[in-house]
C-alpha cells in the first residue's frame, strides 16, 4: 500500500478539517459561493497530490477581488451575518492556496475556528453541536500533527489525543456556561440580518400563503398543558387578526393593534354552536393553562388557545393583549421564548360593537367579485336572520362540490368569484377569505383569523408539538348578543382536518405509493413508518429537553440555580468570584496530574543526560541532531581526546542504552530491570 509523504498527508488532513467547517454553511450560502469554495478546496487537493507549485499571487489576488465584489453586489454590504460568513468562507479557501509559511498555517486554523463558531448564527440544535465537536477534534488533530518534529504517531492515535484535549476543556466550559453572569439578550449586538430566513405565518394572507406552510414539518411551538388538554376540535391557536382586504390579500389594520383599554365593550370569541355560561366568571372546567415554548418567527404576536385571558410575561419584552385578543410583543420574536398563558374556552358574551369596529368589519374593495356580491344579496333576502345566513353558507360549502387540496388552481383578479363559482378547490385560506367576503357582502361584520389548528402529543415527554403544517385560517362573525363567534368553513368541507392531523386528510405519497399498501393494511412499510415515528418522537423529546435546559438557560434560571446552591442575595460580583474559584479548582484538577506526570522523567533518560553532561564538560557536547549511536561513534573516534578505557566504557554504555531505550517500552511507570540499570550506572561511572 502506497503511503503519502508526511507533508502531503498533513495538508490533506487540513483540507478535510476545512471541508467539515464549510459543509454546514453550504446550506445557506449562495450557490456560487458554495461552488467557488468547493472548487478551491478541490484545486488545493489536486495541487497537493500532484506535488505542484501553489498558484502565484498575481492570479489569486484578482480572483479574490472579483469574488468579494460579487459578495458586495449580492448583499450591498460586506458586514452583517450572511455577507460576513460568505467573506470568511472565501477567505479561508483562498488562504489555503497561499500557504507558504508556518504562520499561514495558523491563520488557516484560526479562520477555521472562527468560521465554525459562526455556524451557531444559523442553528443551535444538538446535531449542530455534535458536528461542531467532531470538527473541533479534527482541527485540533491537524494542529497537533503539524507540531511533531520527529516520528509522527498514527492518525488514530492523533485523533484520540485531539479528542482528549477537547474532553479536558469540557469541565471548564460547563463551569463557564453555568456561572458566567448572564444578561437579558445577547452579550454583543447581533448583525442586522442575523434573524433572516424565519419561516411561519406572516402578517398578511393571500391564496397560497398557508398552503406553502402545509408542506413544512418545522416546529412552530411546543406546549405543556398544566390542565388536561382540550379535544382536537378545540385546539385553535390564535395568532393574527386580519381586517383589511384589497381584493386579494388580507392584512392587519393599525386600529386592530391597539392595546386593551377601558372600552365600554369586551369582544369575545366562541364557537358557533357553543353553549354560553350564564355569568361573566370563567368556568374552571373550560380554563386551560399552557406553557408555550415558541420558536423564533420574526413576528410580534404570540400564540395561545382561544381565548387568552391575560397577556403573558416575557423577560425583557413588553407584551400586551389587544382588543381583538391578539397577544402582541413590543418587538419581533427573533429568539426562542417561553411563556405561561391561561385561556378560557367559554368566554363571556358581548352585545355591543363600536361604530368604527362595525365599519371596519364590513369594508370591501369596490369593483371586485361582482358575482359574490350578487350571491350574498340573494342569500340575505332568503335568510334575514344572521345566524341562519351563516348556516346557509356553511351548508353551501358542505353540499356543493368543493374540495380541500394543497394544489388549488390559480385565481384571477376576482379571486373570490373564481373560487366560489369556478375552481371550488382550495386550502383553508381560500375558504376563510371567501366566507368573510360573503358575510361582509351580506351585511354581517366578519374578519379573518390566522394561527394554527391542532397539534400532536409526543408520547415520550407529553409535550404537544404544533408544526408549520398545522397553520390554519378561520373566520369570525359578529352575532349579537354572543359577540364575535368563530366559524371555520374548512370544517364544513373537510371536517377530518379539524379532528385529526393534516397528514390524515392529505396523505403524502412516497415514490408514488409504490412501497405502500392499501389504507389500513398492515405491511412492512407501515411497520417501518411506526418505527420511524417512535424514533422521531424520542428525538424531538430530546430536542425539547435541549431547548428547555440549555438554550433556554436564562438569567432567571441562573438565579434559580444559585438559590438552589444556597447563594441568596448574590450579584454579578459574587457570580464572578464563584466562577473563578470553581474554575480554578476544575482547571487545577485537570492540569495538575499532567504536570506531575510530565515531571516524572524516564530513568534511562536521566542516566543518558548525565553522560551527555559529562562529555559536554570535556568539550564534546552532543549536537541536537545526533542520536546515541552517532554520538557514541564520535566520542570513540580515533581523534577523540578520551582515553582507551573510557572509550570502551562509552561504547558499552551506548550499546546497553540503545537496547533498553529502543528495545522495550520503559517509562515512569514501567522501569527497566534493576540489574540492567545498575550495570548502566556502573558504565556511567567508568566513563568519568
Amino acid at each position: 500500500m502506497h503511503t503519502l509523504p508526511r507533508d502531503k498527508s498533513d495538508t490533506l488532513l487540513l483540507l478535510g478539517a476545512c471541508a467539515m467547517v464549510l459543509l454546514p454553511h453550504f446550506f445557506h450560502l449562495s450557490w456560487w459561493t458554495s461552488l467557488i469554495c468547493g472548487g478551491l478546496l478541490l484545486w488545493r487537493a489536486w495541487i497537493t497530490l500532484r506535488g505542484q507549485r501553489l498558484p502565484p499571487l498575481w492570479l489569486l489576488l484578482p480572483l479574490a477581488v472579483v469574488t468579494m465584489a460579487r459578495v458586495y453586489i449580492d448583499f450591498h454590504t460586506l458586514l452583517g451575518r450572511d455577507a460576513g460568513v460568505a467573506m470568511l468562507a472565501l477567505l479561508l479557501t483562498f488562504k489555503l492556496l497561499e500557504m507558504r509559511a508556518r504562520r499561514d498555517l495558523f491563520v488557516v486554523l484560526l479562520l477555521s475556528f472562527f468560521l465554525l463558531l459562526t455556524g451557531f448564527f444559523y442553528s443551535q440544535s444538538i446535531l449542530s453541536l455534535l458536528w461542531m465537536m467532531a470538527t473541533l477534534v479534527l482541527i485540533l488533530t491537524v494542529q497537533l500533527s503539524f507540531q511533531y518534529t520527529g516520528l509522527v504517531p498514527p492518525l488514530k492515535q492523533r485523533l484520540r489525543l485531539g479528542a482528549l484535549v477537547l474532553a479536558m476543556a469540557l469541565p471548564l466550559m460547563l463551569i463557564l456556561f453555568l456561572l458566567f453572569p448572564r444578561i437579558q439578550g445577547p452579550l454583543w449586538g447581533l448583525p442586522g440580518d442575523a434573524h433572516g430566513g424565519r419561516t411561519g405565518l406572516s402578517d398578511s394572507m393571500a391564496p397560497g400563503n398557508i398552503t406553502q406552510l402545509a408542506l413544512s414539518d418545522d416546529i412552530a411551538f411546543r406546549v405543556k398543558f398544566i390542565d388536561a388538554p382540550p379535544a382536537p376540535a378545540k385546539l385553535y391557536w390564535r395568532g393574527a387578526v386580519l381586517n383589511d382586504f384589497d381584493g386579494r390579500t388580507w392584512t392587519q389594520e393599525q386600529a386592530s393593534r391597539a392595546a386593551v383599554d377601558a372600552a365600554p365593550h369586551i369582544q369575545a370569541v366562541s364557537n358557533l354552536n357553543l353553549e354560553l355560561p350564564s355569568n361573566l366568571n370563567p368556568d374552571p372546567a373550560t380554563t386551560v393553562r399552557q406553557q408555550v415554548t415558541m420558536e423564533a418567527n420574526g413576528q410580534r404576536w404570540l400564540f395561545a388557545l382561544e381565548t387568552p385571558e391575560l397577556a403573558p410575561t416575557l423577560e425583557g419584552i413588553p407584551v400586551r393583549l389587544t382588543a381583538d385578543h391578539q397577544i402582541r410583543a413590543a418587538r419581533a420574536i427573533n429568539e426562542r421564548v417561553r411563556y405561561d398563558v391561561t385561556s378560557n374556552l367559554k368566554p363571556a358574551p358581548s352585545d355591543s360593537i363600536s361604530t368604527s369596529g362595525m365599519q371596519q368589519a364590513l369594508a370591501l374593495p369596490g369593483n371586485f367579485n361582482p358575482r359574490t356580491q350578487e350571491f350574498a344579496a340573494g342569500l340575505r333576502k332568503k335568510w334575514p336572520d344572521d345566524a341562519a345566513l351563516v348556516n346557509a353558507v356553511l351548508s353551501f360549502f358542505r353540499h356543493e362540490k368543493f374540495s380541500y387540496t394543497l394544489e388549488p388552481p390559480r385565481l384571477g383578479r376576482d379571486s373570490v368569484d373564481d373560487f366560489l363559482f369556478s375552481s371550488r378547490a382550495g386550502f383553508c385560506e381560500h375558504y376563510a377569505s371567501s366566507f368573510v367576503v360573503l358575510m361582509r357582502a351580506a351585511g354581517i361584520p366578519a374578519r379573518v383569523v390566522t394561527g394554527y389548528q391542532g397539534g400532536e402529543i409526543n408520547t415520550v415527554d407529553g409535550m404537544m408539538t404544533v408544526r408549520q403544517s398545522d397553520a390554519h385560517a378561520w373566520a369570525e362573525v359578529w352575532l349579537p348578543p354572543r359577540g364575535w363567534v368563530r366559524v371555520d368553513p374548512t370544517a364544513a368541507v373537510a371536517p377530518s382536518r379539524i379532528e385529526t392531523q393534516l397528514s390524515n386528510v392529505l396523505p403524502r405519497s412516497f415514490f408514488g405509493n409504490l412501497l405502500g399498501g392499501a389504507a389500513g393494511q398492515a405491511n412492512w412499510w407501515s411497520d417501518l413508518n411506526d418505527t420511524a415515528a417512535l424514533l422521531r418522537a424520542n428525538w424531538e423529546a430530546l430536542g425539547n429537553g435541549w431547548n428547555q435546559w440549555v438554550l433556554n438557560y436564562t438569567p432567571a434560571r441562573q438565579m434559580g440555580l444559585m438559590h438552589w446552591l444556597g447563594f441568596d442575595g448574590f450579584d454579578w460580583r459574587t457570580l464572578i468570584i464563584l466562577m473563578l474559584a470553581v474554575g480554578t479548582v476544575v482547571a487545577g484538577s485537570v492540569t495538575l496530574p499532567l504536570l506531575l506526570a510530565r515531571n516524572k522523567s524516564n530513568p534511562l533518560d536521566t542516566v543518558y543526560s548525565s553522560l551527555c553532561a559529562q562529555m559536554a564538560r570535556r568539550g564534546m557536547a552532543r549536537n541536537k541532531h545526533e542520536g546515541p549511536g552517532t554520538y557514541g561513534r564520535r566520542l570513540c573516534a580515533s581523534n577523540s581526546p578520551l582515553t582507551p578505557s573510557v572509550k570502551i566504557a562509552v561504547k558499552r554504555f551506548m550499546a546497553l542504552y540503545e537496547a533498553l531505550q529502543y528495545g522495550a517500552d520503559y517509562g515512569p511507570d514501567n522501569k527497566p530491570p534493576a540489574p540492567l540499570m545498575a550495570q548502566l550506572k556502573l558504565l556511567l561511572s567508568q566513563c568519568r
